[in-house]
């Protein structure tokens, strides 16, 4: 009981500062439209291209009980990342050393890495994923594989990218599970073969939701080839790994480049030889490495995303390297292991509880992105929707030279415009975003509100009516046709 209450006390130190904290970036997609509490709302959590229906179901909840409070949604954050990191423990603490075991968990509780995860309201897919995933392979350790199979099912539901999970299991029931010759283990193959199903049938409803859902930013919609994505998740994944080993550098919008083709190439390979290496000292430091990298994949590998990186996608890959750093720490010795434990412990919680800080507010949080991607122009745009009228402006003039073809950059421009009540001005900036876009159903609406404020509400309706043509789900235009009624 000890154990697990120290586990707790790091989580909460970690991360309790989140309970003061706001909204963030797609947090407000939570309230776009009519409330999550309707009847369409509560539907809409599980249409054909609802790809995370238990996590769109417990923001219904939350606006349910809790309204526009934030409170409400980063207590359920962080409860489930609690509810994570204390199954985390009673998995490990079956299969490896206890101490090591310990060790392995309150990294994964209270390392910086995790806080996008935990303190980013609209990162609980993973976070909720990641709590079926664990109660799932506790489930399979006490041999009751198809209470497994349940469980990985519910956390399909809740984020697809556990997908690789049954890979891993079969991994860990392979080289990790002791089986004792008096006790007969259950045969794992049809179990493992209906959670592989389970796998390609989410795998294809994300790729069927990426294609048809406007605005998706993944697969088709992604803005980059398969292969060039490919290429930079090499470099990718050396990026997560020195953010796991040196907790300095975060950015909520990281500046990835896509390197050259040998780069790509030697970092995969130099991924293939640890694991290799790996494999030749220590069998089970190399399942570990190896279960890391299957978490890791079906986000970094051949299925685009507009994001190269982002830090939440480390939350289920940080148990198993955080296993593989306990097994070398105990090298030191495992009496030694509580002495390395505690300074340790404390410098990861300071650090994330600095991380916790950050996401503490819009402003500090995209100045963070600003100084640390000085040439990407999302966060200069998310940055400008924190701040005055006159700082907005200067970041989007810097954000138009850094990209002067980006529609975002004058739509952005045209909201802070309106704002301002420079109606006029705001109607040219929504009239070249549309010009560079033409099939933005938002640019659409984001003119007719102009047109509507300067009072042309004839041409206004037209606009509210063709950007519910392009996407007849875009909620704002269908309010705001609503409001422009004769």
């Amino acid at each position: 009981m000890r154990a697990r209450l120290l586990l707790a006390a790091a989580a909460l130190a970690a991360f309790g500062a989140s309970l003061g904290s706001g909204f963030h970036f797609d947090d407000y997609a939570i309230f776009d439209g009519a409330s999550l509490a309707s009847a369409s709302r509560w539907s809409a959590a599980f249409s054909l291209r609802q790809t995370r229906p238990l996590t769109y179901l417990s923001f219904c909840l939350n606006r349910a009980l809790g309204g526009g409070d934030p409170l409400g949604y980063h207590l359920v954050n962080l409860a489930l990342h609690l509810a994570a990191a204390l199954l985390a423990y009673e998995c490990l603490s079956r299969l490896m050393d206890r101490r090591a075991a310990w060790l392995a968990a309150a990294v994964f509780a209270a390392h910086p890495i995790q806080a996008e995860a935990v303190d980013y309201i609209w990162a609980r897919a993973i976070v909720l994923a990641a709590v079926f995933v664990f109660a799932a392979l506790l489930a399979w350790i006490a041999g009751r594989p198809w209470l497994t199979g349940a469980l990985f099912a519910l956390a399909l539901l809740s984020k697809e990218e556990c997908v690789a999970f049954p890979l891993a299991l079969w991994l860990v029931e392979a080289r990790l599970i002791p089986k004792p010759a008096s006790v007969r283990r259950f045969r794992p193959w049809a179990p493992l073969a209906a959670m592989l199903a389970l796998s390609f049938a989410a795998g294809l409803r994300t790729v069927y939701a990426a294609a048809t859902t406007p605005g998706s930013q993944a697969g088709p919609q992604a803005g980059i080839t398969p292969a060039r994505y490919l290429l930079a998740q090499g470099a990718v994944l050396w990026r997560y790994l020195r953010l796991f080993a040196v907790p300095y550098g975060f950015t909520v919008d990281p500046e990835v480049q896509v390197p050259p083709v040998w780069l790509s190439v030697a970092a995969w390979l130099a991924v293939a030889a640890g694991l290799a290496a790996a494999w030749r000292w220590r069998r089970d430091l190399a399942v570990w490495l190896a279960v890391a990298l299957l978490f890791l994949l079906p986000s970094s590998s051949i299925f685009p995303a507009a994001d190269l990186a982002a830090d939440r996608r480390m939350y289920l890959p940080v148990l198993p390297l955080a296993a593989a750093a306990a097994i070398l720490l105990s090298r030191f010795g495992r009496r030694l292991l509580p002495a390395i434990a505690a300074p340790l412990m404390t410098a990861v919680v300071l650090l994330s509880i600095g991380r916790t800080r950050v996401w503490g507010s819009d402003e500090s949080l995209w100045r963070e992105a600003v100084r640390r991607a000085p040439d990407k122009v999302r966060p200069r745009i998310q940055l400008s929707r924190s701040v005055g009228t006159g700082e907005a402006l200067a970041l989007l003039e810097e954000a138009r030279r850094i990209a002067p073809e980006d529609p975002a950059v004058a739509a952005e421009t045209g909201r802070v415009l309106l704002a301002a009540g420079r109606a006029g001005e705001a109607l040219a900036q929504f009239g070249r975003a549309l010009a560079l876009a033409p099939r933005d159903a938002n640019n659409y609406n984001n003119r007719g509100v102009a047109l509507r404020a300067l009072g042309q509400t004839g041409a206004a309706r037209q606009d509210f009516e063709r950007a519910l043509e392009l996407d007849p789900g875009l909620d704002a235009a269908r309010e705001n046709l609503r409001k422009s009624a004769p």
